[in-house]
């Protein structure tokens, strides 16, 4: 390939790399460019630092932009070989992809990149329409073809459940300093000027109670914050559904980060949201319960529900300027 066609084609892989969805929208990554390979790396300094002491959600969040990489590739023609935490002296270094060999590129994938700069993660409730039987099966396809299990949870009691432990957490985390100071961090008040965060207009001005309830986060802490919009308004829990997979290593955390926006990504192709919920898996005592008793031993990585939402909401995300460097 011409120099000038390679700069290209890698920009435009990092420019899909930063849609991905982040905890907070911490957007905890970075990227080195050193001839047709990319090195990601997580950038510890946008870890939380309460909810995320061990890094799981910082690379579950840099796996989905491993995951946006190697399908902004492959939508443009080339192989992406990569090797996954390549380096045991350099732990931050999480990924390599190179510039592979010429692919033709199926319409699955040409779909799912599609939907990159679309996708938006919802933090209410969803209208009555139920998910189709047949777009859950080819999520839980779509989470499998990276190594993880998405499954749905059917039952009503154990959606309570997990409802439950969600409020719990929520309750006690809104007493702790540490992770209050966490939420006051990615917050962002009307008409900020930041590209991280979590934008006030990304969340309804009165929080909307589901049936049974799963609390978001207190992004305006008190204030007088949020959006009063019609995709706020309705109450539908929506389909909940668990993330999870059979090991806890690094390495299975960015497999779930890939796994989890193959599932968000074919998801949005078919106009459904997803909301997110980790405050439980935030809590050791927690999480673990949850594997215990309701996932059958596997770990949960997300806790999300599913569901349709009459428009896309907002998004912002740092420039690729920011988090690349040219080795």
């Amino acid at each position: 390939m011409r120099a000038e066609d390679v700069t290209k084609t890698i920009d435009t892989a990092l420019q899909a790399a930063v849609w991905a969805p982040s905890v907070h929208n911490t957007q905890p990554w970075s990227f080195a460019v050193d001839g047709e390979e990319i090195a990601l790396r997580a950038d510890s300094d946008r870890r939380l630092r309460a909810g995320d002491v061990t890094g799981r959600e910082m690379l579950i969040s840099c796996g989905a932009a491993l995951a946006n990489m190697r399908l902004a590739l492959r939508a443009l023609g080339h192989e992406a070989p990569v090797r996954v935490l390549p380096d045991p002296d350099r732990p931050a270094l999480l990924a390599t992809v190179r510039l592979g060999g010429h692919v033709e590129p199926d319409e699955h994938t040409v779909t799912l990149y599609g939907q990159v700069e679309r996708r938006r993660t919802h933090r209410a409730g969803f209208d009555d329409r139920p998910v189709p039987e047949r777009l859950v099966d080819e999520l839980v396809q779509q989470a499998a073809v990276e190594g993880a299990r998405l499954t749905p949870i059917r039952s009503t009691a154990a959606v309570r459940v997990l409802a439950a432990l969600t409020e719990a957490a929520q309750e006690v985390q809104s007493q702790a300093t540490l992770f209050t100071l966490d939420v006051i961090r990615w917050g962002r008040p009307p008409e900020s000027g930041h590209v991280d965060g979590v934008p006030a207009e990304a969340y309804p001005r009165e929080p909307v109670t589901t049936e049974p309830a799963f609390p978001q986060r207190d992004y305006a802490h008190g204030r007088p914050w949020g959006e009063e919009s019609d995709r706020f308004t309705a109450t539908s829990t929506g389909l909940v559904a668990a993330l999870t997979t059979l090991a806890d290593s690094r390495e299975d955390w960015i497999a779930a980060g890939q796994a989890l926006q193959r599932v968000l990504l074919h998801a949005a192709a078919h106009d459904v949201r997803a909301a997110f919920h980790t405050q439980a898996l935030e809590m050791a005592h927690l999480r673990e319960f949850a594997r215990q008793e309701l996932l059958s031993g596997e770990h949960p990585q997300m806790i999300m529900r599913l569901g349709f939402t009459p428009d896309e909401g907002v998004g912002v995300r740092r420039p690729v300027g920011e988090v690349r460097e040219d080795g």
